[in-house]
C-alpha cells in the first residue's frame, strides 16, 4: 500500500492498493466512529465492485444503504441530485453517519456535493474506481453539478474523509474509459512532472499496467502539492485546467453526453499548444495518440469559443488559460476574452 496524506483545512489520506476494495470497510472505519453509511453508485460499478464493497463494509460492521444510478454525465444533474437527497432522507442519515462514492467521476462529484449540502455536510469517502477519478477527481475536494448553462457550474469544497484507490478494479474498464484517463494523467506530466511524462511516453494502453501504480501515486501527489497550496482555486491551482478550457467547451457541444471528460482535455491541451507552443506540440500529439486520444478537433473554433465565454475560470471579461511551453512546466495567463479568441484563430 501507498499512502499520501493531504494537507488541507480537512487533512485525510490517500490509500493505493491493489484489492483496497475488499478492505474498504475496515479503513472506512478508522474515519468513523458511526456504523451506518449510503453507498451512492451508478449502474454499471454496481454490478462490478458492489457486491466486494457491501461485503467488506459488513464484515466491519457497517449498515449499508444503497442508490444506483444511471451511468453517465447526463446523471450529473440537479434532479439527481434531488433523488440522492430524497434517498438520503430515507435512509435515515444523519451528520454522524458517512456517506460512501464508489464509482467514476459523476458519481464521485455528486455524491460529494449531496455530502457538502445534505443535512448541511456530511462525512464521505471516496472510492474511485475509473483512472481519471483516481488521478483526479477524487482528490481536491471539488464537487460539482451540471446545469443547461454549463458544466460544473453548481457545487461546494468539500474534502472527503477517505479517499481508496484500488489499481485492480481498473482491469474491468473498457479500453476507451481507461484511455479517457490517460488525457489527465498526460496533463500531470505536462504541467509539473517530465519525469513522469516520459514513464508514459514510454508505454501505451497495452503496457499501461506495469506503470500503473507509479503513475497514480505520482499523479495523486502532484494534485496533492497544488490544492495543499490552493485548496479553493484562487491561484495556483488553475494550473490543474491545462486543456480544461478548449476540453470543456468540446463537451458542451457536444451536450455532455457523447465526448468524453478526458477526450476534451486531450483534445484541448494539443489544440492551444499547437497554437501557443508549436515546438512542443507533435510530443505532445504522439503521447496522446498512443493511448488513443483525440488530438484536435474538426469543430470549428468560432463554434467552441461561446463555450469559453461561460467558464467558471473565466473573470469579468477576462479569461485565465494554462499554457506549458515546456514539458514539466507552465504559467497561468491571463486576458481579455477577446484575445484569447484571436490567439486561437478566431
Amino acid at each position: 500500500m501507498k499512502k499520501i496524506s493531504v494537507k488541507t483545512s480537512h487533512p485525510y489520506e490517500v490509500l493505493i492498493e491493489r484489492g483496497g476494495l475488499a478492505k474498504s470497510g475496515e479503513y472506512i472505519s478508522r474515519v468513523t466512529n458511526s456504523r451506518k453509511a449510503a453507498i451512492i453508485t451508478d449502474d454499471i460499478v454496481e454490478k462490478l465492485h458492489l457486491q466486494t464493497v457491501l461485503d467488506s463494509m459488513k464484515a466491519a460492521g457497517f449498515e449499508c444503504s444503497v442508490f444506483a444510478f444511471p451511468n453517465g454525465e447526463p446523471s450529473k444533474s440537479l434532479a439527481n441530485l434531488g433523488n440522492i437527497y430524497d434517498f438520503l432522507c430515507e435512509s435515515n442519515i444523519t451528520r454522524s453517519d458517512i456517506i460512501v462514492a464508489l464509482g467514476g467521476g459523476v458519481v464521485g462529484d455528486i455524491t460529494g456535493f449531496a455530502a457538502a449540502s445534505y443535512l448541511r455536510g456530511v462525512e464521505f469517502v471516496q472510492i474511485p474506481t475509473t483512472l481519471l477519478s483516481q488521478v483526479d477527481s477524487s482528490v481536491g475536494g471539488k464537487t460539482a453539478i451540471d446545469i443547461p448553462g454549463g458544466k460544473n457550474l453548481v457545487g461546494a469544497f468539500k474534502q472527503p474523509a477517505l479517499v481508496i484507490c484500488d489499481s485492480d478494479a481498473l482491469k474491468t474498464l473498457p479500453p476507451e474509459v481507461l484511455s479517457e484517463g490517460m488525457g489527465e494523467c498526460i496533463k500531470y506530466g505536462m504541467i509539473r512532472d517530465e519525469k513522469l511524462f516520459g514513464l508514459m511516453e514510454s508505454h501505451d494502453l497495452e503496457t499501461l499496467d506495469e506503470i500503473m501504480d507509479e503513475m497514480v501515486y505520482r499523479c495523486i501527489d502532484i494534485k496533492r502539492a497544488v490544492v495543499e497550496n490552493d485548496e479553493f482555486d484562487r491561484g495556483e491551482r488553475m494550473i490543474l485546467n491545462f486543456g480544461h478550457t478548449l476540453g470543456h467547451a468540446l463537451e458542451g457541444w457536444h451536450n455532455y453526453t457523447d465526448y468524453a471528460h478526458g477526450a476534451g482535455v486531450a483534445a484541448g491541451m494539443c489544440m492551444i499548444t499547437d497554437k501557443l507552443a508549436p515546438r512542443l506540440s507533435e510530443r505532445l500529439k504522439k503521447c496522446c495518440a498512443a493511448y488513443r486520444l483525440p488530438t484536435g478537433s474538426d469543430i470549428p473554433m468560432s463554434e467552441l469559443l461561446p463555450f469559453c465565454s461561460k467558464d467558471k475560470k473565466n473573470e469579468k471579461k477576462d479569461i485565465n488559460y494554462i499554457i506549458c511551453k515546456e514539458v514539466g512546466k507552465c504559467e497561468i495567463v491571463k486576458v481579455p476574452f477577446s484575445e484569447f479568441c484571436r490567439l486561437m484563430g478566431e
